[in-house]
């Protein structure tokens, strides 16, 4: 029923008042134009019904006596005999209506809609039942006014206000000559008329009792009327003759079907809408520009059953305006009203414009037309519902405990009061589980087991697809040469993989550790150290160096020689030099160094492997006479011999010619003296030194082995790549799995009394009725981002989670069905999403912005899955 002004619009698109939605205190005068009320059958307001719902109506008994054949005139009069209502409420057979709102309307439209298409291979039984129930819906122009003297509402329908077809249902409807039409109010507005009538009656003397209102009921259930005045018979068949008049094969969304045409002529339905009905929430969301994301996300959450029937109902009431994490209720009206819009009978698509403007008004991120992502739209959305939603309104505080040794069913069970007594909504009533976490100190080995609430499972895709390394292993025992190595190791594995490939490949002993470092034009660019970095951070075109250190000293500092190679050059007719690295740095772990003798020392040990024997030296100098010819071979002969002297202890200590030592200080190098301290009473962590060498020094050393450092893949030997496989539950095992904390992320130990990088574990503990994945297909490096293409095999139908719940006394069931996707198809920063939805049991529809189509269920597992829906079955 809806009360209408006469400046009240009209959108001639659609059967709908156009009104906006207020709020009001307690004192404001009732505004009948606020909700639309609706005529449907008594027993679809007794199926139909949630908690919510649960009011107290009104009953009246309405007669009818009609002057005119052209009015017809209606008495409702209030039932007072107890025992009479409590007989009606029983279930006898009479013809029995109720006066809802718009919401409750809504659901019980979609209640029969979801139930035809579950049992649809029932179809005779179906047919008859939903024929027989969604028969007809119509609006219905009316006068009502409340009658002093008789203390009753009186209700006027004119044929001049209804289209003929129209008013001759009602007459069969009201008819009451053959038994008396009683109708429940639920939705209250019928004593508000009363109420307000009243009290304009006492405030203006001038006031005239009996004037008139223009309504609009939305009438359900002819057949429903029919069943008991012996017009069955001639209603059917009049329906089945509108059914074939109007019937026809029409665009729907992009959806092609045979549907009734709806006729909009006075903001009516006109003729048989059962078929239109049938298209309950298969209406697609118009993009308002590069609102993709958004429209996918609503697209789910709008056929997430339990949700739509909670705001279909009277949510209002549950909002907390109080909350200052919420956002005054604007944000829950907003999705309520666009999701009402959504369920409408009716097959135009929608514009969500307000939603998306309240939304921005919230989260700045969202705000103007550029893309963004689904998952965050969703936890963001969720979020802020539920406060908008939150049914507390003081949030206590709680102080956590420890566990003490207490077993974890206690534990989690006052968690979890203790969340429900801060937060308790709808969201929370179906989409929130919780956690068993548990941390591990690596110092002192304290255990910390809390349980958190979530609201959506951020799965990783670890990868199928291996991928080859290849790194330059530097021993520190003065003995072993450099070796290069290729390890196979996971494409998106993490540092501890490329270590323990590593170490199995060259034999690392119990005592040694790897240290792997970035070479970056001959220089130490960066240490890789956390064992969780991913590879993807190391690309195909980096340098690796591993250097094999002893464990037992692994506090000492760090001495890293990077070697220069000094370059004469002439500028304006001045001599000048230019410092050129060369070579893999070497690094050593020194428990005490104090002068420059020590570095020497320790520098000369690192490089003894790449020193060659006089043979070596010969015919590396026979290749340099074959090269230059500038030389007698005798002299070449001499100069070859004389160079190829060991070492002797004069060489060792010449300062000139063979290497210098300087550190980097301030904005200049301090060289190194032998027999005298360092510059620094405390070596720092790392110490780096650059080591000039001379060119006798270079003809004694071999610079090949020294220059060993190839790329990690060489570009010409990338491997071609097919496409991965992934299961889901590898997915929820590596999200479950224990990992170390990054560095970013440190533990704060109660015992340690310091941040310690803690081992964490999580575990499955309680599941919510609707379970959110978010398949985490955008990755991050420090040189690019990327989108994961894997291929992930999620189950559709038989979704079991019972292997993982850590929770073992948990008798509830932990299966699930799909019923929704969030695809996005193309890269990061841009391409398109689209979501898939479950329709009844087993129809599916692909939702494309304002096109909705049927799809089959082997189309919908695609590469291109991001956010999947499940419900407990």
């Amino acid at each position: 029923m809806d009360y209408l002004n006469n400046d009240d619009e009209f959108d001639s698109s659609s059967s709908y008042t156009v009104r906006s939605n207020r709020r009001f205190h307690q004192d404001d005068e009732p505004d009948f134009g606020l909700d639309r009320v609706c005529l449907i059958p008594y027993r679809w307001w007794i199926d139909a019904q949630c908690e919510s719902d649960r009011v107290e109506g009104v009953l009246y008994t309405v007669s009818c006596n009609s002057d005119s054949e052209f009015e017809i005139l209606l008495h409702l009069k209030k039932e007072e005999d107890r025992e009479k209502i409590k007989r009606l409420e029983l279930g006898f057979s009479e013809r029995r209506y109720a006066l809802v709102p718009e919401g409750t309307w809504l659901r019980a439209l979609k209640r029969y809609n979801d139930f035809n298409n579950t049992m649809k291979d029932f179809r005779s039984l179906v047919h008859s039942e939903a024929e027989d129930c969604l028969l007809d819906l119509f609006p219905l122009q009316l006068r009502i006014f409340v009658s002093w003297e008789t203390n009753s509402l009186v209700a006027k329908i004119s044929q001049k206000e209804n289209m003929d077809e129209f008013y001759k249902k009602a007459c069969y409807i009201f008819d009451s000559e053959y038994n008396l039409v009683h109708i429940w109010d639920f939705s209250g507005q019928t004593t508000q008329l009363f109420m307000n009538d009243k009290v304009r009656l006492q405030d203006n003397s001038a006031f005239q009792p009996g004037k008139e209102v223009l309504l609009e009921l939305q009438v359900h259930g002819l057949s429903d009327s029919m069943r008991d005045n012996g017009c069955s018979e001639k209603i059917a068949d009049r329906s089945e003759m509108e059914c074939s008049s109007h019937s026809g094969s029409v665009m729907m969304n992009g959806c092609t079907g045979s549907v009734i045409r709806n006729i909009k002529q006075t903001n009516s339905f006109q003729g048989n809408s059962y078929r239109a009905i049938r298209s309950l929430g298969l209406i697609g969301l118009h993009n308002l520009g590069n609102t993709c994301f958004m429209n996918s996300a609503i697209q789910c959450l709008a056929h997430t059953t339990k949700l739509v029937d909670f705001f279909l109902g009277d949510y209002r009431k549950e909002i907390n305006y109080e909350n200052p994490l919420g956002m005054n209720g604007e944000l829950a009206l907003a999705f309520g009203d666009l999701l009402r819009r959504l369920w409408v009978p009716g097959a135009s698509p929608v514009s969500p414009r307000t939603f998306k403007s309240k939304l921005a008004n919230f989260a700045p991120q969202f705000c103007g037309y550029s893309q963004h992502d689904s998952q965050e739209l969703l936890a963001f959305l969720l979020d802020g519902l539920h406060e908008d939603l939150n049914r507390v309104k003081r949030k206590p505080y709680h102080e956590v405990k420890d566990a003490d040794g207490r077993p974890d069913d206690e534990l989690a069970e006052e968690y979890w009061r203790n969340h429900l007594a801060r937060n308790d909504s709808i969201v929370v009533d179906l989409c929130q589980g919780q956690f068993r976490s548990t941390l591990v100190c690596p110092m002192c080995k304290k255990v910390s087991i809390t349980f958190d609430p979530f609201m959506y499972l951020s799965l990783p895709l670890p990868s199928t697809m291996m991928r080859t390394m290849t790194l330059t292993v530097m021993s520190t025992d003065g003995i072993t040469m450099p070796s290069i190595i290729t390890v196979t190791v996971p494409e998106r594995g993490t540092l501890k993989d490329l270590i323990g490939a590593l170490s199995a490949s060259c034999s690392l002993g119990d005592d040694e550790t790897l240290l792997v470092a970035e070479i970056y034009k001959n220089r130490i660019f960066r240490f890789l150290e956390e064992p969780s970095e991913s590879l993807v951070d190391i690309r195909d075109l980096d340098k690796l160096a591993a250097y094999r250190l002893q464990k037992n000293n692994e506090a000492s500092p760090l001495v890293v020689f990077v070697h220069e190679l000094a370059e004469k050059y002439y500028f304006s007719g001045k001599e000048g030099f230019d410092y050129r690295p060369f070579g893999i740095p070497v690094m050593a772990r020194l428990s005490s160094i104090s002068g420059g003798d020590d570095v020497r020392r320790e520098f000369l040990k690192l490089i003894s492997p790449f020193m060659m024997s006089n043979e070596d030296i010969l015919d590396d100098c026979d290749k340099e006479e074959d090269a230059s010819k500038k030389l007698t071979e005798d002299d070449e002969l001499g100069e070859t011999t004389s160079s190829a002297a060991v070492v002797s202890d004069e060489d060792s200590n010449s300062e000139t010619d063979d290497f210098e030592f300087y550190l980097p200080l301030g904005i200049g190098n301090v060289k190194i003296k032998l027999n005298e301290p360092l510059p620094f009473t405390e070596l720092p962590g790392m110490l780096q030194v650059f080591v000039l060498w001379s060119d006798k020094m270079l003809k004694k050393y071999d610079k090949y082995h020294l220059n060993l450092l190839p790329e990690v893949l060489t570009p010409q030997l990338l491997p071609k790549r097919t496409q991965e496989s992934l299961s889901f539950y590898k997915c929820l095992e590596a999200f479950l799995k224990e990992e170390p904390l990054g560095p970013e992320d440190m533990w704060y130990c109660p015992t340690c009394k310091k941040p310690q990088q803690a081992t964490k574990k999580l575990d499955l503990w309680r599941l919510p009725e609707i379970l959110v994945v978010h398949l985490k297909r955008f990755s991050y490096s420090r040189f690019f981002k990327n989108k994961l293409e894997t291929f992930v095999d999620f189950p559709i139908n038989d979704l079991d989670l019972s292997s993982y719940i850590a929770h073992r006394n948990n008798q509830s069931l932990n299966r699930y069905m799909l019923y929704a996707i969030s695809c996005h198809y193309g890269g990061l920063g841009g391409g398109h999403y689209t979501a898939f939805v479950r329709y009844g049991h087993d129809t599916w529809y692909e939702f494309d912005d304002s096109s909705v189509v049927p799809v089959s269920e082997e189309t919908i597992k695609t590469s291109a899955a991001y956010v999947l829906f499940y419900k407990k079955v």
